[in-house]
């Protein structure tokens, strides 16, 4: 019988885990990727030219060969993990920009449709893993779940932030700000004893809309309720900041 020692199983354990220590930066990191997803996607479609579908295409590419690497990695690498949720954020984003814009569909229509795509990828991934816990992403099939969990909070936070904002008239700023007491109460809930899994998931949805709204806030035309500051320089700031921390992320690992 091969019985190993547990102190071995648990070092395997956490060389296995895919996903960061929930740290501030990573909420730093994970608002601005949400803010250059939706600028990005903008800017490239209608900037650039090269229209939705295109860009679309592109970026799902681009996404695949990202979460390849991903999957063929067996560790947290910084570099890997931010380049498939920024990449993740740009799709998720076009999915529902594909859904308005092209199909015609009601964000009301996409927001309940993704809406219960979450709850369905939460369902299955708890039934087969017994866990929700980001802790616990320790397998191939526990990270196959997480990644397809997030492109629906990225596609259901882009759906309830227009939503929000646009169908419901609320406009860029009150939008920003609803979105970002939202996420101030959900960190109340989690310091005064709420669940750590809930509110992480209830987190990582309502940074989507807040950062989408922000990234509107800075970009649209003013006549439109934005500070009209463009998508192609606020992209390349906020792209910079995470560049620069995951870089520190990256280099502060290899030295632990």
């Amino acid at each position: 019988m091969n019985i190993q020692d547990p102190t071995t199983q648990a070092a395997k354990r956490h060389w296995l885990v895919k996903v960061p220590e929930i740290t501030l930066a990573f909420w730093l990191i994970k608002i601005l990727s949400t803010t250059v997803g939706e600028t990005a996607a903008d800017y490239l479609a209608v900037d650039v030219g090269l229209g939705l579908t295109i860009t679309m295409g592109i970026m799902m590419t681009l996404l695949l060969a990202a979460l390849a690497v991903q999957f063929r990695s067996r560790q947290y690498t910084p570099w890997r993990y931010w380049l498939v949720v920024v990449l993740v954020s740009v799709v998720g984003t076009q999915i529902t920009d594909f859904l308005t814009d092209h199909l015609g569909v009601s964000l009301y229509v996409s927001t309940g449709v993704f809406s219960g795509l979450l709850v369905l990828s939460f369902w299955l991934w708890h039934k087969f893993e017994r866990t929700l816990s980001i802790h616990d992403i320790d397998t191939p099939r526990r990270e196959m779940f997480y990644w397809i969990t997030i492109l629906c909070t990225f596609a259901l936070g882009t759906a309830a932030g227009d939503l929000a904002t646009e169908a419901f008239g609320l406009g860029f700023t009150v939008g920003s700000v609803l979105f970002g007491v939202a996420i101030a109460l959900t960190w109340v809930s989690f310091k005064t004893g709420g669940s750590p899994v809930l509110t992480f998931w209830v987190a990582y949805v309502i940074t989507r809309p807040f950062g989408a709204s922000l990234g509107d806030l800075l970009t649209q035309p003013k006549d439109s309720g934005g500070l009209d500051l463009g998508t192609m320089h606020i992209s390349a700031i906020f792209l910079s900041v995470i560049i620069v921390l995951v870089t520190y992320a990256q280099l502060s690992r290899k030295q632990s």
